[in-house]
């Protein structure tokens, strides 16, 4: 089963996705792939606080910032993946070393269906942070439409596509694990 969820930033999409991947796994195996390369104290804050709400929870915790795709041949294809975020991922893969990658979305959109195709179950993270009417710098803007881009992309294949809204579920496709 593929979830896609999304939501405001700091709204409890985390915790919702780590609930709904437990339920999938059945007692299975149970990883997390971790996306975010921390810049700053808050960055690492935040990572605090999700190691943290997974404590006791049998995540076993994956890093990987960048080329998730990497990742496949290293995989349980029986478990339950949480990967947290997209968001986190597309700015790895779109600004690092200095570049600009133009191609990070569609690259990124790719990586993650082959994923999706690689494991029993996987629960998607990513904020929707693309919706208001502010006007960007090109580069931010290129990351937005690529965001955007992404989220449509796995909605389509997603069973079940969640938004999280004031720390609850809407859903819009499917249905979530009991």
């Amino acid at each position: 089963m593929i979830i896609y969820v999304s939501g405001g930033c700091k709204n409890g999409k985390s915790s919702h996705a780590e609930d709904w991947a437990i339920r999938l796994s059945g007692g299975k195996p149970l990883y997390y792939i971790a996306t975010m390369i921390p810049h700053d104290d808050e960055d690492r804050a935040r990572i605090r606080r999700h190691i943290e709400s997974r404590a006791g929870k049998n995540f076993i915790t994956i890093e990987r910032g960048m080329d998730i795709a990497g990742v496949i041949p290293e995989l349980d294809a029986g478990g339950t993946y949480l990967m947290d975020s997209v968001t986190a991922l597309l700015g790895n893969e779109m600004f690092h070393d200095g570049i600009i990658d133009a191609d990070a979305a569609d690259r990124t959109v790719r990586d993650l269906k082959a994923l999706t195709g690689s494991v029993a179950n996987i629960v998607f993270v990513s904020d929707f942070i693309y919706a208001d009417q502010g006007l960007y710098d090109e580069f931010t803007d290129g990351y937005l439409q690529g965001l955007a881009h992404i989220d449509r992309s796995m909605a389509e294949i997603a069973d079940c596509v969640v938004e999280i809204v004031l720390a609850q579920p809407i859903i819009y496709k499917g249905s979530l694990p009991e």
